[in-house]
């Protein structure tokens, strides 16, 4: 009994704060907003996917683990080579001379943010779940690399194994390592 008591008694203390009703508006709007963009972004999820069955290898791209439809956007004949699209992305290991003096060396600032995210994002997650993955990336931080090093170090590999993919008009497969 005394626990009804102590509800029925805080019910009967209730009170409603003065901006109460005006919150609740404010709230149920805003819910309102964000169940909108949440249909604008599914619909352009949608778009992105019907615009990635439309390039000439979806199937290639789309089997390489965490690149997907995002990177579908581009044509690889724009890329003579491997380390061409690396360096669109600024993932070349070699920073740029100047050209005016030695040992000024500086990094790419005209590449593509949207390339290198990709490829960035993507080596962090494989390195996750990809045990080659891993391997390469503890190898590379053994060899004293850091943390953002080694994973545009793997971030350029997968963009070497994605190349490869296209040239050869392969599925990417998992093959495990033979011990």
């Amino acid at each position: 009994m005394r626990g009804a008591a102590a509800v029925a008694a805080t019910e009967a203390q209730r009170t409603s704060p003065s901006g109460e009703r005006i919150a609740a508006l404010i709230v149920a709007d805003l819910a309102s907003q964000i169940l909108a963009l949440d249909k604008r972004i599914t619909g352009t999820d949608k778009q992105i996917r019907e615009t990635f069955r439309t390039h000439p290898q979806p199937e290639i791209i789309g089997s390489m683990p965490r690149i997907g439809p995002i990177h579908g956007g581009g044509d690889r004949a724009f890329y003579r080579e491997a380390g061409h699209l690396a360096s669109a992305a600024d993932l070349d290991s070699v920073p740029c001379a100047s050209g005016r003096r030695t040992g000024n060396l500086h990094r790419n600032k005209r590449y593509s943010h949207r390339l290198r995210q990709i490829f960035y994002l993507s080596a962090q997650t494989s390195m996750i779940h990809g045990r080659p993955n891993r391997d390469l990336y503890h190898h590379k931080r053994g060899e004293c690399f850091k943390h953002v090093q080694a994973v545009i170090a793997l971030a350029r590999r997968r963009v070497d194994v994605l190349w490869a993919l296209l040239r050869y008009k392969r599925i990417f497969t998992a093959v495990t390592p033979v011990a």
